[in-house]
């Protein structure tokens, strides 16, 4: 399905990656070879490709959409440099994570440089509502971050709270795809909202199906290692579930497993995560935030651009990486 959305927007989704790799120069070579190691591994470059076609649905004819499309690309890329180093992870789209390959302190410092490149950019793109967005999104990023962290080693977190952590550390990049593709296009106020709303809602559900897969996925399939949400000691929502509606065992085998992280308890958590219908619900919490996004694409005109942002949505739930 994935081939299918990038085949709606060939032509763009070609420059947006000679995009990325030319502006990924700099006269300090472990900044090519770090960002090149992270950029080509394979990623599935949906939140770039949501502003394309949210370009081409309102119809914009200019250049600029790539170079909006390179910046949500690259603060994606270097929060995923950053979020590596802070969660200790080894492996990201089945390889090795930066981290891993070279240090801690040459991925973090990295990340920032193509934080720093992706607003250069956007000056160059030379819109002030667009830069605001992306300023506030980057602030959000940052607060959702922090908040996953305070929340780390925490069985008491609520469905509410981590709602909150993924609102802002996942789905508003999504949405700021969308709304910014918006400004650009010079669309109304109305259908900016509409539009951040969608990717919001996607952004929503493509975390919460991240949920699922740590515990029904495989490695090979993953990209990453499973169980890793465990191991750092996350509250993600199968666990919130169990925790809210499983037998006195179950949360008390859970909530060990928050407390402490570790993988220890990996089989048994697998098993009652699977049998309790914590999967099930996690997976309906997705689907209707889907089914909330699709509806924010009625104002639309009908065109191959619009059904690729629908199919983007059906991707989010329907996948197994």
């Amino acid at each position: 399905m994935v081939k299918h959305i990038h085949a709606i927007v060939a032509d763009d989704f070609a420059a947006l990656n000679r995009k990325v790799v030319a502006e990924l120069h700099s006269r300090v070579p472990l900044i090519e070879s770090i960002g090149h190691y992270i950029i080509e591994a394979g990623g599935k470059r949906m939140r770039p490709t949501m502003a394309l076609l949210c370009a081409r649905a309102l119809g914009y004819q200019g250049e600029r959409h790539i170079d909006l499309a390179t910046v949500i690309e690259f603060l994606h890329t270097a929060t995923l440099l950053h979020d590596d180093v802070v969660d200790m992870s080894e492996m990201r789209r089945g390889r090795p994570t930066a981290n891993v390959k070279w240090d801690n302190p040459s991925s973090v410092l990295v990340g920032d440089f193509i934080y720093s490149r992706a607003f250069e950019l956007l000056v160059n793109i030379g819109s002030m509502p667009i830069m605001d967005v992306m300023a506030s999104t980057t602030n959000r990023i940052s607060e959702g971050e922090v908040l996953q962290l305070f929340h780390k080693n925490n069985p008491d977190t609520t469905e509410a709270s981590y709602l909150e952590v993924i609102r802002n550390k996942t789905a508003i990049l999504f949405a700021a795809a969308c709304s910014t593709a918006a400004i650009l296009a010079g669309a109304s106020t109305t259908i900016q909202q509409q539009l951040h709303s969608f990717g919001l809602e996607v952004g929503m559900a493509f975390q919460l199906i991240d949920d699922v897969l740590d515990y029904e996925g495989t490695g090979a399939e993953l990209g990453k290692n499973v169980g890793d949400d465990l191991a750092e000691g996350k509250p993600t929502m199968p666990l919130i579930y169990i925790l809210q509606h499983g037998t006195p065992a179950e949360r008390q085998l859970v909530t060990g497993a928050i407390q402490h992280g570790g993988l220890d308890q990996l089989e048994a958590i697998i098993r009652i995560v699977k049998s309790s219908g914590a999967l099930t619900y996690t997976r309906q919490l997705a689907q209707q935030r889907v089914d909330s996004a699709l509806a924010n694409l009625a104002s639309l005109p009908d065109s191959a651009y619009r059904h690729g942002l629908e199919l983007v949505a059906d991707a989010a739930v329907n996948r197994s990486n």
